[in-house]
């Protein structure tokens, strides 16, 4: 399974970089706002300075939400990188800019998804990834993971290329249970990916073995 870091903060990327597990990084407006990144040219150099930092698929989101202006600015966020995926949210419109990216060689991104009907449409337009958003969905009490299940489970019977990108993970069994089911990529914040280090028996068996050579050490 590919990890992405989901974030825009550029010292974050930088930290799960150097870590040598990050394949990719995936963003969108709000976390841009976070960062206090404003304006077509500051968004633009942003993203051109995550591409600086990680190898791997950069997920760069449209603000447009009709098909040609869908079109203009996805061709636009495209030339800035060629690892930059061009990130569209679920509608009518992204169905048909997908399909328009798709024969262009322009990779996408369909975000917002909460179906497994929006999830074979993507597949069907020629996504590169589809994004499942699994917290959102727990957060209504549905089972976020019943649906990344039934996609790739779809995606399997009929040999769809896009590959599943679980989004909206907020904590390690999230991670655990995306790697179980078969998802191709999880995305997460930094935080969620450190706490995959962490485990009560591993920090006590360190202790014990730092304090038994502390011992030694003084005969």
């Amino acid at each position: 399974m590919k990890f992405f870091i989901d974030t825009a903060n550029l010292a974050d990327i930088k930290e799960a970089q150097d870590m040598g597990i990050l394949d990719g990084v995936t963003t969108n407006p709000s976390l841009m706002a976070k960062e206090g990144i404003t304006g077509k040219d500051s968004v633009m150099g942003h993203y051109k300075k995550i591409c600086e930092i990680v190898q791997g698929d950069v997920s760069a989101e449209v603000i447009s939400t009709t098909y040609d202006e869908m079109i203009k600015e996805g061709e636009e966020l495209a030339d800035i990188d060629e690892n930059i995926v061009v990130k569209v949210p679920m509608s009518g419109d992204s169905i048909k800019a997908i399909k328009y990216f798709s024969e262009k060689g322009i990779r996408t991104n369909c975000t917002l998804v909460f179906s497994a009907g929006q999830a074979l449409l993507a597949a069907k337009a020629g996504a590169t990834y589809v994004s499942p958003f699994v917290g959102r969905l727990d957060d209504i009490s549905t089972d976020g993971m019943a649906l990344i299940e039934q996609i790739v489970n779809i995606y399997t019977n009929y040999g769809y290329t896009t590959e599943v990108l679980a989004a909206s993970v907020r904590h390690p069994m999230h991670v655990i249970q995306c790697a179980e089911i078969g998802a191709d990529v999880m995305t997460a914040p930094l935080s969620v990916i450190k706490m995959l280090l962490n485990h009560p028996l591993t920090d006590s068996g360190l202790a014990k073995f730092l304090a038994d050579h502390a011992k030694a050490e003084k005969k």
